[in-house]
């Protein structure tokens, strides 16, 4: 289920392209700066008074700007509502519903199965411990190889005998040759499913920590807030090297009530999954502090390109793509030779191994 999940999840972007009915962005020269982010908080106001904003992303690969809205900041987040901008107009070109009131997309059910099987953390926890056990069958096949290859050449397979020794050939170069990607994207699969717990360890760690000396002050009111466009500003300035990529509003379950925290990027292809989140107070919107994520986070960052090959442009996901596919006929087979072997008497399978000395 992972494997047949994660091959359209490696072309994620491009399914979501394909299927995209959104509105086409203006046509306006390159060049054309964007547009002042508080205009389009205003706008999403507007339309939904009643609502808080939760958080303004800024797309750097698109001329998009999402404003994410939910009713209120510690709402679950299936109640959430995204208007998407024109980042160069802002103009507003699609309004999604709550993913609890719309229909998902084929991306939206790949994602869920593969991640958590529509369960959240009890079913990303599950599907890291089978991970686990998909890694520790992966050293025993190691293991089981090792003998079989002192007893023929690397690559034979002995299409002359049984379909089921046949399949084992393949089982098993198929196996060795795709050693490796198996073995990172085992581990990084792991590591990602461990994110949600990862992210409230560091929300009530090391985050509760750098705000406690505000805990005793009033948070600001809608009204006393810097504006957007201005800390976005400041963060540009003071990370010349690094994109902001959004502004988490005062009150979000990962951020500050006193504070933007603004998330930031690497501008390089290497470091493009490196964050950086800094913390702006609200009211003045001067720069807090810079903050360092925990080891832990800094190796799901690196973790997640590595699992999906989306680092490397369309020739990694092909790459990716055949390696999955790959993986799966060495599933496939293993299963095979495990249901023929329980099928088959004790004298065919006697008679095989004599043959085969």
């Amino acid at each position: 289920m992972l494997c047949v999940t994660g091959l359209p999840l490696v072309f994620h972007d491009e399914i979501g392209d394909w299927l995209d009915d959104d509105p086409p962005y203006a046509a306006l020269p390159a060049e054309t700066p964007m547009a002042n982010l508080d205009r389009m908080v205003d706008t999403a106001r507007q339309r939904h008074p009643d609502q808080s904003i939760w958080y303004v992303y800024v797309d750097d690969d698109e001329p998009r700007v999402v404003v994410g809205m939910l009713p209120s900041l510690d709402a679950d987040r299936a109640l959430a509502r995204y208007l998407k901008f024109d980042a160069r107009t802002g103009e507003v070109l699609k309004e999604i519903e709550p993913q609890a009131t719309r229909p998902l997309t084929f991306n939206d059910v790949m994602l869920r199965l593969h991640r958590d099987l529509f369960t959240d953390l009890p079913g990303g926890l599950f599907l890291g411990a089978m991970g686990l056990l998909f890694l520790v069958a992966t050293i025993s096949g190691i293991v089981l190889y090792a003998p079989f290859v002192g007893r023929q050449r690397f690559g034979d397979v002995r299409r002359t005998r049984s379909p089921r020794i046949k399949w084992l050939d393949l089982h098993n170069l198929l196996g060795v040759t795709t050693l490796a990607w198996v073995l990172v994207v085992g581990v990084t699969g792991v590591v990602n499913e461990l994110a949600q717990p990862l992210f409230l360890i560091w929300q009530r760690t090391d985050v509760q920590a750098l705000v406690r000396p505000y805990s005793g002050l009033v948070p600001p009111r809608r009204d006393e807030l810097s504006p957007v466009q201005q800390a976005y500003d400041t963060v540009k300035r003071t990370l010349p090297g690094m994109t902001v990529t959004s502004v988490v509003f005062p009150g979000g379950r990962l951020g500050s009530a006193h504070h933007y925290l603004v998330w930031t990027k690497g501008s390089q292809a290497l470091t493009s999954r490196l964050f950086s989140p800094v913390l702006l107070d609200a009211r003045t919107g001067k720069v807090t502090m810079v903050v360092d994520m925990p080891w832990y986070l800094r190796a799901l960052e690196v973790s997640r390109p590595l699992h999906f090959g989306d680092y490397g442009g369309m020739p990694l996901k092909i790459i990716w793509a055949l390696l999955d596919l790959a993986t799966i006929m060495v599933l496939g087979s293993g299963l095979y030779l495990w249901l023929s072997r329980r099928r088959s008497p004790i004298e065919a399978r006697l008679a095989e191994l004599q043959a085969a000395e």
